[in-house]
């Protein structure tokens, strides 16, 4: 007689789960009910685990008592979801991930900021008797290589630098000239001098814009500069030395694992495409602080390593104690493995480069000694929303000028942007740490700008810093929207802010003060504009509704009488607008002289410009308010959330466009209704400002949305020759981020058989068995099993970090089948129909 009995329905769903075939599935339920014929969950499922176990020979390490679960982890650790690779045989061999080298450590020790000039000059005549500050100094600087193109590049950039101060001061001077006669009084008046003041300061800047694009735009002309990082391509050929071994590291914080993985998957493959995989490992270097996310970033690592097989070189690490953000995080990796690697190329969370721009930039390192830092020209590409594809636009079309101009301005005295550039590691690490600036509030404590600083440290130590301005295959991604740029340069602000801290720090060189002043101008330009469109404002209404006044000196014989010079205004404001809008014309001037197709031919190009103009004008008062008020939040210490931005087309809303943007809407409303009382004339030079700030609402909703940004795609608008010729690396980003499987969470972790052996194999706390961890882990595992999928976000992590614990907490929700309360999809694990097993009798 043969009867049948199922197996326990917990014991069936975690079968379906193992995703084996239909033989080997048979097999187990025959083998369990051979041992285990009564339906008891738990006893079925303590059988499963170690039939499971015996198929795999390692020792289990995780193996404790009370924990049948743990025996089977090394077997679910080589197993795959459907559609995914599993690991290779030869990995996690123990049940443990290879998630990371072994440790080779380095120092990395950040000197303390005296940021004080009188303290600088007290310590300075210390050391003249002080043989510990001589030795300190003379350790300031490395014996850099000479620059083996010859040339004396430092002195160029001196005499080009000393020409654009020059040109700069004569244009303000002359344009200032003409802004005092345009003032009733000449700019005699007491508030006539202080707008004068306001306006030299914003006229300047704009004016060094002009120079620096005008110089972009020729170099971009007529070739490379013979002092370029690339100028001499015969140094950079051939194949890369064995010892040159690269670090691609690529910090990331709740980000969209995703659109991470499929990014660093195209940028492998094109690595091993190139020839030259054997000389670079990859690091995603996590500083995520949300359990869903850490646990989808280890299932899309172990997914990567299977696919591509790169075990042994792509590696993960998340960091318990997250201090100083992204460059803590780069900190760490360069005192745990610094010291493996010559080179380190850091990355961006949205960042693609392709195998020749990595194996390029190697190689100018290797041809060109002194340099410590080059730092490529990333190409913003991958959006669909109207904002971001204008944005894309402009950053293709004008930026190049831009970056080749600062290239010319300032050559081995460059920025650093903090991602896409490749760093020379052994020079960073000794004198690249950043220690937190001194001081109370909101500009003191842990450098958020980060990237800067460092470049300026790297060249204060005797190291060049350049800008590969002309090297392709260097990709990111840009903000969406209006309102996720915004919460960008909030962050931005700040650290910049923070940063002129640095000014008067001893050994800086003259150009990164000056970038350290510019960085501050970027956001000061803002609140320095609407001050002066205030003070603009104050004249109207003093002229308009006070006594004019004929004396404004003492002892003054001849009366002033007040003039208006309408045809100097006009002149003055064309000239503005001129040294406003002339790189955008000589940028698309350039590109109809060297070829326009790629951008939608010459017509779409032009139209494209004319639309770009507009929209910059509708978003620059908008702009100019915000950044204002980050000023004034940074001066006065208000605290900022530090959020990694979307990696997405997100939308903004008609109730957060609101919130955002409606108190400019009146304000632009008002101020218009003011000055047409006040002067109606006068209404028509500042229409461009109102107009602005009462449309923000309907720009900022209207110009985040994805079907606008594709009809100009469609009518060959703001196209950008990735769009005509997609790159190798970004169409597979692109396919790697649409095909990729949903993101596992920290229920997966719990619930589901192979996330919960590929959290226990990353997991990292298997030292500690003490009596007091063993009581501590217990009485963690105990609150899991109480409060359910309701566990704090502290807990979940802590779990993540507790391998024994986790391990527990998978057999236990199992055996007391609460396994669809943490992971409602399990229960779509129907049993087969082969769930009955036969039993002789």
């Amino acid at each position: 007689m043969t009867d049948h009995i199922r197996l326990s329905s917990p014991c069936e769903q975690y079968l379906q789960q193992l995703n084996l075939a239909d033989a080997a599935c048979d097999r187990l339920r025959a083998q369990v009910l051979s041992h285990s014929p009564t339906a008891d969950a738990a006893a079925q499922l303590a059988e499963l685990h170690r039939r499971l176990a015996a198929l795999d020979p390692a020792p289990p390490i995780l193996a404790q008592a009370g924990d049948p679960a743990a025996v089977s982890q090394p077997w679910r650790l080589h197993q795959a979801p459907a559609g995914e690779a599993p690991l290779p045989a030869d990995v996690a061999v123990d049940g443990v991930l290879p998630l990371a080298p072994p440790i080779q450590r380095s120092a990395m020790v950040p000197e303390p900021w005296v940021t004080s000039p009188f303290k600088r000059g007290w310590l300075g005549l210390k050391s003249l008797w002080s043989k510990r500050e001589q030795a300190r100094k003379r350790d300031e600087k490395d014996p850099v290589p000479p620059d083996p193109r010859g040339g004396n590049w430092r002195r160029a950039g001196a005499i080009r630098r000393l020409a654009l101060l020059l040109m700069t001061v004569a244009q303000t001077a002359v344009a200032t000239m003409y802004m005092a006669q345009t003032m009733p009084y000449q700019g005699r008046h007491w508030l006539e001098m202080v707008t004068l003041v306001f306006f030299v300061l914003l006229f300047a800047w704009i004016s060094v814009g002009f120079w620096t694009a005008l110089m972009g735009f020729w170099q971009l002309l007529i070739g490379r500069d013979r002092y370029s990082i690339s100028a001499h391509q015969g140094l950079m050929e051939g194949p890369i030395d064995v010892e040159a071994r690269t670090a691609l590291v690529m910090p990331i914080a709740n980000e969209d694992v995703r659109r991470v993985f499929a990014g660093l998957r195209a940028t492998y493959e094109s690595v091993e495409r190139s020839g030259h995989l054997d000389r670079f490992d990859f690091f995603v270097l996590s500083d995520s602080g949300d359990p869903d996310i850490a646990t989808a970033e280890l299932s899309a690592w172990r997914n990567l390593v299977s696919t591509v097989k790169g075990a042994g070189r792509i590696f993960y690490r998340r960091r318990r104690r997250r201090v100083k953000r992204k460059s803590g995080n780069i900190d760490d990796f360069c005192r745990r493995w610094g010291a493996k690697y010559k080179y380190m190329v850091v990355l961006d969370a949205d960042s693609v480069m392709s195998g020749e721009c990595l194996g390029t930039l190697v190689r100018m390192m290797e041809a060109n000694p002194g340099a410590g830092i080059i730092q490529s020209a990333p190409r913003a590409s991958g959006r669909d929303t109207f904002y971001a594809r204008v944005q894309q636009f402009a950053t293709r079309v004008y930026g190049p000028l831009f970056t080749a101009g600062l290239h010319f301005w300032q050559l081995g005295e460059s920025h650093y942007w903090g991602h896409n550039a490749i760093i020379r590691l052994a020079p960073f690490i000794r004198h690249c740490a950043l220690a937190p600036l001194p001081g109370k509030g909101a500009l003191s404590g842990d450098i958020l700008s980060h990237d800067f600083v460092e470049a300026a440290l790297m060249r204060r130590a005797g190291w060049g810093v350049w800008i590969a301005y002309d090297l392709p295959g260097s990709y990111e991604e840009l903000p969406p929207n209006l309102l996720d740029e915004l919460k960008r340069d909030r962050r931005w602000c700040q650290g910049n802010l923070m940063n002129f801290k640095l000014f008067f720090v001893k050994g800086m060189h003259p150009v990164h003060r000056a970038v350290f002043l510019t960085g501050v101008m970027s956001y000061m330009s803002a609140p320095l504009w609407f001050t002066f469109l205030l003070l603009s404002t104050a004249l109207l209404a003093v002229h308009t509704l006070i006594v004019p006044t004929y004396f404004t000196q003492p002892h003054q014989l001849m009366p002033i009488w007040p003039q208006w010079h309408p045809g100097r205004a006009v002149a003055l404001f064309s000239t503005t607008a001129a040294l406003l809008f002339a790189p955008k014309v000589l940028a698309v001037l350039r590109l109809w002289i060297k070829g326009s197709k790629n951008y939608g031919g010459a017509a779409r190009l032009g139209l494209s410009m004319l639309i770009e103009m507009l929209f910059s004008m509708l978003l620059a008062p908008v702009r100019m308010l915000f950044h204002t008020k980050f000023v004034n939040a940074a001066l006065m210490g208000w605290s900022i959330v530090w959020k990694s931005p979307p990696r997405d087309d997100s939308q903004t809303h008609w109730g957060e466009a609101f919130r955002r943007h409606g108190l400019q809407s009146l304000l632009g409303v008002l101020w218009a209704i003011l000055i047409y009382k006040l002067n109606p004339d006068f209404l028509g030079w500042m229409l461009p400002i109102v107009v602005s700030l009462a449309l923000s609402v309907p720009v900022s909703v209207y110009s985040s949305r994805v079907s606008f940004g594709r009809g100009c795609k469609r009518a060959g608008l703001f196209l950008i020759p990735e769009e005509i010729h997609t790159p190798a690396e970004l169409g597979d980003t692109f396919r790697y981020n649409r095909e990729a499987p949903a993101d596992t969470g920290f229920a997966d972790a719990v619930a589901d058989p192979l996330v919960n052996a590929i959290a226990c194999g990353a997991a990292r706390a298997r030292h500690l068995d003490t009596p007091i961890q063993i009581a501590a882990r217990q009485r963690r595992f105990e609150a899991a099993l109480a409060k359910g999928p309701a566990l704090a976000e502290a807990q979940r992590l802590q779990l993540l970090s507790d391998p024994h614990a986790l391990s527990q907490l998978h057999g236990a929700v199992w055996a007391e089948q609460q396994a669809t309360a943490w992971d409602p999809g399990l229960a779509s694990a129907e049993p087969a129909s082969a769930a009955m097993a036969p039993r002789e009798g």
